[in-house]
């Protein structure tokens, strides 16, 4: 059974200047102990997606139109305001883009661990403290005058991945279910990047974590992911088994992600980038939101939409000509 099923969902955005149709009828499951990543360019819904079933979404503008959330028989967009709060940050947790908006820089990074602990699990402050402290320790955040020390710092008073081993000690402190990772290595230099990304697969195995990991980054998802949704205007356009996504991408948007990429085998050569832009979502797409910039495009491509349909054994993709077997 899964720890997350996501069926039908639509999250729009009510403007002055239209409706923004930001994520628009997507579905997705993960499994106990799984790592689901989902890609895709900036602003094709991927935040918005998984902040939506949170009770994260600013309302106004923002409105859930349909859908359902199943978390361990609880339909997250229906539920009540207290069951969503006692869900968030305990059952399931998140790491935001950002650790210096997303910290508190008025209070101690101790104060900030612990608060989970007091609000979900009823601990005392001196036992939070302890806990805080050993979590501090299991994500590499240690002080030569010792724990305390760092329990007494401020954000502003560490470097961007201490801040970030922050926002992931504060995230499975209370041992969550299924941690989301929202481009959780954005401001980060590589090798810290690595660094951080090695940290969340081992504190996820240690706690048997499912997680969700949003990135527009391939290299990321390659090293980290057991599965892959490709996103894209609002819709899922590729879900596939990381292995068969990088060795046999079927849809033309994912071949494009993957030329992109930079290679070391190929010096000199000039970068590979998608012609045209991604769809305004103020209007409603009919066909493949793909196809103004897609080589493969054909009138049919402009007038049906395509939905994710299985094209191989635990691939599925929303092309109309791969599942015609054109491409």
């Amino acid at each position: 059974m899964p720890l997350l099923d996501i069926d039908n969902l639509r999250t729009w955005f009510y403007t002055r200047n239209g409706v923004v149709r930001a994520v628009d009828g997507v579905s997705l499951q993960v499994e106990p102990g799984e790592t689901l990543g989902i890609v895709g360019e900036s602003g094709s819904g991927k935040s918005v997606a998984n902040l939506s079933y949170l009770g994260l979404v600013p309302s106004p503008p923002g409105r859930i139109v349909s859908g359902t959330a199943m978390f361990d028989g609880i339909d997250l967009i229906k539920a009540p305001g207290p069951v969503l709060r006692s869900i968030r940050g305990k059952r399931i947790s998140m790491i935001f883009q950002d650790p210096m908006t997303a910290l508190n820089p008025y209070m101690t990074v101790g104060k900030q661990v612990m608060e989970p602990l007091l609000v979900h699990d009823g601990l005392g402050r001196a036992e939070a403290a302890d806990r805080a402290v050993q979590m501090l320790e299991s994500v590499g955040l240690q002080d030569a005058a010792g724990p305390e020390a760092r329990m007494r710092a401020y954000p502003h008073q560490l470097s961007g991945g201490m801040r970030q081993r922050v926002m992931i000690a504060m995230a499975l402190v209370t041992h969550p279910q299924l941690l989301i990772a929202d481009e959780p290595t954005t401001a980060l230099d590589v090798t810290v990047q690595a660094q951080i990304l090695e940290l969340i697969k081992q504190m996820q195995q240690r706690l048997g974590t499912a997680m969700i990991l949003i990135t527009h980054n391939l290299g990321v998802i390659a090293g980290t992911c057991d599965r892959v949704l490709v996103m894209y205007a609002g819709r899922f356009l590729e879900s596939a088994t990381t292995r068969d996504l990088f060795y046999s991408p079927r849809h033309p948007y994912t071949r494009a992600l993957m030329d992109s990429m930079p290679s070391a085998r190929k010096p000199g050569e000039d970068l590979y980038t998608i012609p045209g832009l991604p769809p305004e979502l103020t209007s409603e797409i009919v066909g493949c939101p793909f196809a103004p910039r897609c080589a493969h495009a054909k009138d049919v491509c402009r007038r049906r939409p395509a939905l994710l349909q299985e094209v191989a054994p635990n691939h599925a993709t929303a092309c109309t000509r791969v599942q015609a077997g054109e491409l």
